[in-house]
């Protein structure tokens, strides 16, 4: 019997699963605008009907992908706070150590292509103050000072600063920064450079 959409079990997980990870694939290798239902459906191997089941629309899709990346960022930095033992700036250090994490990927950073539509998407920009929000909001008795927010911000601003830099050539190398940072996230004097 052959394996068609009439005849194999149906597995909506696994489907969503597998749309969401080549939406994703589609932003990284082409853009957002290689996201188009047709593509990610023809690379998830279901029928653009099989999609809008499970989306109804490319904006809906999009949502779900950045919400995925947020979530799975959400695991990395949660990662990062279970092997640090330092209360103070715990939160501030994952993010840190999360934004320098994928800095050889460049543009090949999942996050690349959604993050630079993050500026020009409202709703993006929404689940993503939402989800920062959020994350402040758990650890604001132990990441609210002043100085965090700065190295928060800081730690942004090399991550844009990177992410705008040109895929040709080495990649800089940022290990001082991310050095003084997370000194400066620790409460520590920052190393002379």
């Amino acid at each position: 019997m052959s394996d068609n959409a009439y005849s194999r079990k149906k597995q909506p997980e696994q489907v969503r699963r597998a749309l969401l990870d080549c939406a994703a694939t589609l932003a990284v290798e082409g853009g957002l605008s290689a996201v188009t239902l047709q593509a990610v459906a023809a690379a998830a191997g279901v029928t653009k009907g099989g999609l809008l089941h499970h989306f109804a629309s490319k904006q809906i899709l999009v949502e779900a992908v950045f919400a995925d990346l947020l979530a799975e960022l959400g695991r990395e930095i949660d990662g990062y706070m279970t092997a640090d033992d330092e209360a103070y700036g715990r939160f501030t250090r994952a993010y840190v150590r999360a934004a320098f994490a994928d800095h050889e990927l460049g543009m090949r950073s999942p996050w690349a292509a959604l993050s630079v539509s993050l500026i020009a998407e409202p709703a993006l920009r929404q689940l993503w103050s939402d989800w920062l929000e959020a994350r402040l909001s758990d650890h604001r008795g132990t990441d609210g000072a002043p100085m965090l927010e700065i190295v928060r911000l800081a730690a942004d601003g090399v991550w844009l600063a990177d992410l705008l830099q040109p895929d040709t050539g080495p990649r800089r190398d940022l290990t001082g920064l991310r050095s003084h940072l997370l000194s400066l996230a620790s409460g520590m004097a920052v190393p002379a450079a």
